[in-house]
């Protein structure tokens, strides 16, 4: 049995595809099969049930997953370890992040860790909050930039910071002219507005949704997008209103640009975190990205 074979056998799991699977890994498709049909031989038990349309795990293959995740994860953290102990200035970090929130946070901060170890290499993976959580707990990435509550029990996290939510408008709307007034909207005022929202599967949308039905009400979503930036863009042709992270609400931007409203008390936020497996040896790579990722967002608040 050999190590590329167990993560072979993970990656089909996970993509429960073979096409997939063998891009993922970047192997030829016959090679792949080849390797597994040879890996089920050596343990006599079948590990997949293939048809026309799908590949699932038998129970064996159940099995099999779970400890073939817990033998790569110790290897690679005797590697890791290994790396440290002959103090070596080079690493590699495999960093997962929410595409959204990442666009406007990760220019500030790999420059700076680049600066500061440019021996050091960063692996972007970028996805939904929920895809991340998955990938973090089965230890595809290192550390992920998430937002709290996580689902998954297994991942452990350091909080970066708070991160309040903003409201957008069009620039017309009769709540625009509350920021020069100095007043702020309460949620409860934005019962009867048409929301433009995130589509399913991203954290922000939850958390959107969640806000609304603690203010009362369940929010009228009359257009949904994958992308943030498009959402501002509709909520600035007077399409509907949307709530914002304040990070992503300060960034420039060109044209078609809504008004960001300050929300009334208690003002709602998110707390910002970089997630990782519980149990999970952090190598001094991963550890002083942290730390330039605390750093950075910190600056940022204060600014």
């Amino acid at each position: 049995m050999e190590l590329r074979q167990l993560q072979y056998a993970l990656q089909i799991a996970a993509e429960r595809n073979f096409s997939r699977a063998a891009e993922k890994l970047h192997v030829a498709q016959p090679s792949l099969s080849q390797q597994l049909s040879k890996l089920e031989k050596e343990l006599g038990v079948m590990l997949f049930q293939r048809n026309t349309s799908s590949v699932e795990l038998t129970h064996a293959g159940e099995r099999f997953v779970e400890q073939a995740e817990s033998i790569l994860a110790a290897v690679e953290l005797l590697r890791q370890e290994m790396s440290d102990i002959s103090q070596l200035r080079t690493g590699r970090v495999v960093v997962g992040s929410m595409p959204i929130t990442g666009a406007h946070l990760l220019p500030h901060v790999l420059p700076v860790f680049k600066q500061n170890y440019a021996d050091i290499e960063i692996s972007l993976l970028e996805d939904s909050s929920m895809k991340l959580e998955k990938l973090t707990a089965g230890g595809q990435t290192d550390l992920s930039l998430l937002s709290l509550p996580l689902e998954i029990p297994t991942l452990a996290y350091e909080v970066l910071g708070e991160e309040r939510i903003d409201l957008a408008v069009p620039p017309d709307h009769p709540l625009a002219s509350r920021q020069a007034e100095g007043i702020r909207t309460t949620l409860e005022e934005l019962k009867d507005e048409p929301f433009i929202v995130l589509k399913e599967g991203q954290g922000f949308r939850k958390m959107t949704m969640e806000l609304c039905r603690e203010a009362g009400f369940e929010p009228k979503i009359v257009f949904q997008s994958n992308n943030m930036e498009t959402i501002q863009s509709l909520v600035a042709t007077g399409m509907g209103v949307t709530l914002v992270p304040h990070f992503i609400a300060r960034a420039p931007r060109s044209e078609f640009v809504p008004v960001y409203l300050p929300l009334a008390e208690p003002v709602p936020s998110r707390t910002l975190v970089i997630a990782y497996r519980r149990g999970r040896y952090l190598s001094k790579a991963a550890e002083v990205f942290i730390e330039t990722f605390k750093n950075t967002v910190a600056s940022l608040a204060e600014a």
